[in-house]
């Protein structure tokens, strides 16, 4: 998609102080059917999803360039997720697939980037336990599914009751707002869910999906957050996971807005705020 590159080109341009890493690799096909069926994963691969499949994801046709962005999304959520283990915090440009089942994409998503790297932190780097913390205003079912009988993994999300998908599944813990949730009641449910997650679940690191689908001018969403409300969203998660002691790996998420220069500048946020929590929790 075109935003994830104007999100890298807008850092850039603001001169942000960051610095920009490239996976060394795209996943392998055995980490892809870590979480997903291998008919599923042959098919993608080929190229040779089925009409039913494609019109599911939401695509009317599959490319090669399409096959390399998705690959490249996992192998960039996956390096995100190490540097956060090495630093506390990091962020990426892209990321967060979370409509992704097994045996079928969904959304607009189809390989499940956030599933595929909680499985290689736990199985790889030794990770005991992963939290998945899903804002997007649609709810992450595809993750929710892949890990409901999980304990090592916790799914949390918290999205727009009425919205996308009318089916839902079962996270470990579902908050769903009405439409129209402002700035101040966002953010009161979110604290405290999150610092009783953070207690209770214990988390050895934290995947966090940013989507700013939530904001009240956003084509999709049905909350009503502002810009300020997101930043302070941003600040929240991040300097709750990193008062705890827990690295976080942050992705964009949804977002949906024809004009990409205001997009990408809700997308920003995130930057912004692991920017400013980066030099006041001393990281490096």
């Amino acid at each position: 998609m075109a935003v994830f590159q104007r999100i890298a080109d807008t850092i850039r341009s603001s001169n942000l102080p960051c610095q920009f890493y490239q996976p060394p690799r795209l996943p392998t096909r055995e980490e892809l059917i870590l979480v997903h069926d291998k008919d599923y994963v042959a098919a993608f691969l080929q190229n040779n999803l089925d009409d039913v499949r494609l019109r599911k994801i939401g695509f009317g046709q599959m490319n090669q360039t399409l096959i390399d962005r998705t690959l490249a999304e996992v192998a960039g959520t996956r390096m995100t997720a190490t540097l956060a283990l090495h630093h506390g915090l990091a962020c990426n440009t892209a990321g967060g697939t979370h409509h992704a089942f097994p045996s079928f994409g969904s959304g607009y998503c189809i390989i499940n980037d956030l599933a595929i790297t909680a499985e290689l932190l736990i199985k790889e780097d030794g990770v005991q336990r992963v939290l998945i913390v899903d804002l997007d205003v649609h709810q992450g079912d595809g993750t929710a599914a892949i890990f409901n009988n999980r304990k090592d993994v916790f799914t949390f999300s918290m999205h727009a009751a009425s919205n996308f998908p009318s089916r839902k599944q079962q996270s470990h813990l579902d908050i769903a707002l009405p439409d129209g949730t402002e700035d101040d009641e966002y953010l009161g449910t979110l604290a405290k869910a999150l610092k009783d997650i953070l207690t209770s679940f214990k988390p050895s690191i934290v995947l966090y999906d940013a989507g700013v689908d939530v904001h009240k001018d956003d084509a999709l969403g049905r909350l009503a957050l502002t810009d300020d409300g997101i930043l302070r969203r941003e600040l929240l998660v991040l300097d709750t996971c990193l008062g705890a002691e827990i690295p976080v790996a942050g992705f964009v998420g949804g977002g949906y807005d024809d004009d990409l220069d205001i997009l990408s500048r809700r997308h920003l946020h995130l930057h912004r705020a692991a920017i400013e929590l980066w030099n006041a929790h001393g990281l490096y």
